[in-house]
């Protein structure tokens, strides 16, 4: 005899159903453009915190993109092994150390921003001008109200 089962709802009918879909297939078209260029989403975010800004300090960069100092220490491994960034000690003190894009880092970034803005146009662009002002305002405060601060790195 089969048990009646209580009703649940559609997968379909969750806003974060609708929100997972549109982020996945956004996320995963631009890991593919970043991984013709070599690099990884996370990566490519670490590069453009420093994009523009001198050396700063490992725990810096980790609280400003809301991971943790492992996770950056990780992340920075791999790029100093891509030659895209580098670590030095600290100007003003030698045992701390910071870390820096080199010039061929400093050059990829501005390509690897033209790949997120034609991501994002590819997906977007089908809004009128005020629909994507609307949704980046929505998105904008669900952020806010759920206090969200890690950069996505993925």
């Amino acid at each position: 005899m089969l048990v009646p089962l209580p009703p649940v709802s559609d997968l379909t009918a969750h806003l974060g159903f609708w929100l997972r879909m549109v982020s996945n297939h956004v996320s995963h078209a631009f890991a593919g453009k970043l991984a013709a260029e070599g690099v990884t989403v996370a990566e490519w975010v670490m590069m453009r915190a420093l994009y523009g800004k001198d050396p700063m300090p490992p725990s810096r960069l980790a609280e400003e993109m809301g991971m943790t100092r492992g996770a950056i220490t990780k992340l920075a491994d791999r790029l100093i092994g891509k030659t895209l960034i580098v670590r030095a000690a600290d100007r003003d003190d030698g045992r701390a150390q910071t870390l820096a894009l080199t010039p061929r880092g400093t050059g990829l970034v501005p390509r690897l921003a033209m790949l997120a803005d034609r991501n994002d146009a590819e997906f977007f662009d089908c809004l009128m001008p005020a629909e994507r002002t609307a949704l980046e305002q929505l998105l904008k405060r669900l952020v806010a109200h759920g206090r969200i601060t890690a950069t996505p790195t993925e």
